[in-house]
């Protein structure tokens, strides 16, 4: 499923400072609440959303790590999606707003004179082991660049003409009942200008496309999921500006290691003699051997936590534990020997080695009481 970007959901750019972030986040909530749109499901998701995305990006640590690893590099630090999160101030302007205690309204979105977003975003795939301890990735793509003929406009020799869908406001608006409601023109984005024929150079599509290559340091550390931004290697507007590369990480995994966030999970196969006799044995770790005891009588699926053993957390918060759960193992078959062997164990163990005589013998004579 594709991730919504939160500059995106907030239409600001990822330069804006707190203020703009903040004035965005007002008018999108008040655009997008539940009261003004009762019935509206996905107002309301939308509006979720826009109080995530205003969570993350007000607060300078949450939208540091976002914008280096994306929303998967936020989990384990407090983000919870959906939830209002706006200080009361916020909250107190958007219902002086909505209900018209405020004089704020909201105006045509800036002309934009291209019609493509200025960042890109990869898949990037990782092996196991270059995810756990980084490495230099060759990242061949593609980005956009402004058509020279049309400025990146799509429209013919770069003339543009007052939008026919929404008549140049860059809204339109539809009735419910007794409800108006407004939304941003479709087709011209908001701008209030459309092309009135396509360029022939670009075919209407503002941009061509250029081939690119460049090798990138892959930080100890990321997971799947994450992202990772590579600065002003994305779209070129035709004023030269330009956006973000990111690079939505893939990562393949182990045959024998699980990874679960920092933690390593590794299954140790052991022998039904060696559980009951106890003794060390040799595990493989990420980054060697150790040495693991195994106490007389281990159970099943026990497991045994080497602290800090795991992956490094790329956020620099320490490292993870290698957890190693134990899996006994019995034999498939016996010889005549080995049989023997265990019939002269079993025996030298006497009443011993069968526990259920006892328990199961007091259950017979309560079962024949039912019935005399």
């Amino acid at each position: 499923m594709t991730e919504i970007d939160y500059y995106e959901l907030l239409e600001v750019s990822r330069g804006s400072d707190k203020s703009t972030i903040k004035k965005a986040y007002r008018q999108m909530a008040m655009k997008y609440h539940p009261d003004k749109n009762p019935g509206d499901n996905e107002a309301e998701e939308r509006f979720k959303a826009i109080n995530e995305a205003y969570q993350v990006l007000s607060d300078e640590e949450k939208r540091a790590i976002y914008d280096k690893y994306g929303k998967a590099g936020l989990e384990g630090h407090g983000q919870r999606g959906g939830g209002f999160s706006g200080g009361f101030d916020d909250l107190s302007s958007v219902f002086e707003e909505m209900f018209g205690f405020g004089s704020s309204s909201r105006g045509r979105r800036q002309k934009k004179s291209y019609n493509y977003n200025l960042d890109v975003t990869i898949e990037v795939k990782l092996e196991f082991n270059e995810a756990v301890f980084g490495c230099k990735k060759e990242i061949n793509y593609k980005y956009k660049t402004a058509c020279k003929s049309c400025s990146g406009t799509g429209a013919k020799d770069g003339k543009m003409a007052t939008c026919s869908t929404c008549n140049g406001h860059g809204q339109v608006h539809s009735r419910q009942g007794f409800m108006t409601f407004a939304q941003t023109c479709p087709r011209c984005g908001g701008t209030g200008q459309a092309a009135s024929a396509s360029c022939k150079s670009c075919s209407g599509t503002g941009f061509d496309e250029v081939k690119d290559n460049f090798k990138v340091d892959i930080p100890e550390g990321v997971n799947d999921g994450m992202r990772i931004r590579v600065s002003n290697k994305g779209n070129i507007a035709p004023d030269g500006s330009r956006g973000d590369l990111y690079l939505q990480v893939k990562v393949k995994e182990d045959s024998h290691f699980v990874r679960h966030d920092d933690d390593i999970y590794f299954e140790a196969p052991i022998f039904f003699t060696q559980v009951a006799l106890g003794g060390k044995i040799k595990v493989p770790s990420l980054r060697g051997e150790l040495e693991l005891e195994i106490p007389k009588g281990a159970k099943d699926k026990q497991q045994f936590t080497f602290k800090g053993e795991g992956v490094k957390s790329v956020q620099g918060y320490g490292k993870g534990d290698l957890v190693i759960q134990i899996k006994i193992e019995y034999p498939k078959e016996l010889n005549s020997e080995q049989k023997e062997l265990l019939e002269k164990l079993q025996d030298s163990f006497g009443i011993e080695s069968k526990p259920h005589e006892s328990i199961f013998e007091s259950m017979f004579d309560k079962v024949k009481k039912w019935f005399s």
